[in-house]
């Protein structure tokens, strides 16, 4: 008798192929019953390249088989609530890529039909499973760092934009760009780190510079390259700031894409009053401790299951015992409320106070 988890993979696209599905194929608990992708050719490719599976272009049909006991969600931004709400109301469990949703409104209904339905709706927020981030977390909770006060995250590139004119800078599609599409990273692991704090107030400001004139942009090299159209659309921030005020510490954002100064910086700096620590995204921490007078840095060698490996084996758990885990909705959806925050600043150009 199978008991194995039966798995859809909704969206066959770069990072269902680089991080999802090569997950999904060694853990011994699941079958990939269903590649669905609204682009035949793509999921057919997937069914002929992992050799198992039914290729389908219509995610209802992945809905209506009582065989499917979870959906794997990794479309574009646009759809995440759309197929999330039906596949809960359809009896089964999901796991949405990041961003939980294209604004925090579409995020709300998720959560809502996650509570009526009972159904598990973890978002993709990986940097809750990788090793680093979680020795920085037991740090601060163990008050090895004093107070946190102050968080400063970084996160920007040179003419990094990606896919220019396809649909990561069309806003109707990603509801966003730098922050939504690499600033959620980085909000969701502070947030994480620290507890999550309730937001109280945030004043921001995103910048759609760079790629407007499509044709004319140069750059050296551009990730998802094979979605760049020069006659289309480029309507999102390429850079972004702001300052987030919570019940913990401060945080500052400065995000960008695109930037004409060619540097790429991506970390994290932890300011306590007993110590520090910079995260390097996707590398290590390097921890600073004052004791005695004297001055001690060291980075620690972390070992951990890789953060892809360990999202989708807890959600694989989650689908077998309904356990509300890091990566659920209700604590991921703090990170959708504060680039709502940000978004809404920028456009009105002031503070904005979140609801007590």
């Amino acid at each position: 008798m199978n008991n194995k988890v039966k798995i859809a993979i909704i969206g066959c696209g770069m990072i269902a192929n680089r991080h999802h599905i090569p997950c999904y194929l060694v853990n011994e608990d699941v079958e990939i019953k269903y590649f669905c992708d609204i682009i035949p050719e793509r999921a057919e490719k997937a069914v002929a390249d992992y050799g198992c599976g039914i290729a389908v272009v219509d995610y209802k049909d992945v809905l209506a088989d009582p065989e499917v006991d979870a959906v794997d969600i990794c479309t574009p931004n646009l759809m995440h609530s759309r197929i999330a709400i039906d596949a809960m109301r359809a009896g089964k469990h999901v796991l949405c890529e990041k961003p939980a949703a294209i604004n925090y409104a579409e995020a709300r209904e998720m959560q809502k039909v996650c509570h009526e339905t009972g159904k598990v709706l973890n978002i993709g927020v990986v940097n809750r499973f990788e090793g680093h981030i979680n020795m920085i977390k037991k740090y601060i909770q163990e008050g090895r760092l004093g107070e946190v006060y102050h968080v400063y995250a970084s996160f920007r590139a040179h003419r990094s934009i990606p896919g220019i004119g396809g649909a990561f800078t069309t806003k109707a599609i990603a509801g966003g760009g730098s922050l939504i599409d690499w600033g959620v990273h980085y909000i969701d692991l502070i947030m994480y780190c620290m507890g999550d704090p309730k937001p109280l107030t945030v004043s921001g400001e995103t910048f759609c510079k760079l790629g407007k004139d499509i044709p004319k942009y140069a750059y050296r090299d551009m990730w998802s390259e094979n979605t760049k159209d020069v006659n289309g659309t480029y309507d999102v921030d390429d850079s972004c700031v702001g300052v987030i005020r919570t019940t913990g510490p401060v945080i500052s954002i400065n995000g960008a894409w695109a930037q004409n100064v060619d540097r790429r910086e991506e970390f994290v700096d932890f300011m306590g009053t007993k110590g520090g620590c910079r995260l390097r995204f996707n590398a290590d921490c390097t921890f600073f401790i004052e004791e005695d007078g004297n001055f001690i840095e060291y980075v620690p060698e972390v070992h951990h299951k890789d953060r892809w490996n360990g999202e989708i084996d807890e959600f694989v758990k989650c689908v077998r015992t309904g356990e509300k885990i890091r990566s659920h909705i209700d604590y991921a959806i703090l990170t959708s409320e504060i680039m709502q925050g940000m978004y809404d600043s920028a456009e009105a150009h002031r503070e904005v106070v979140f609801e007590k």
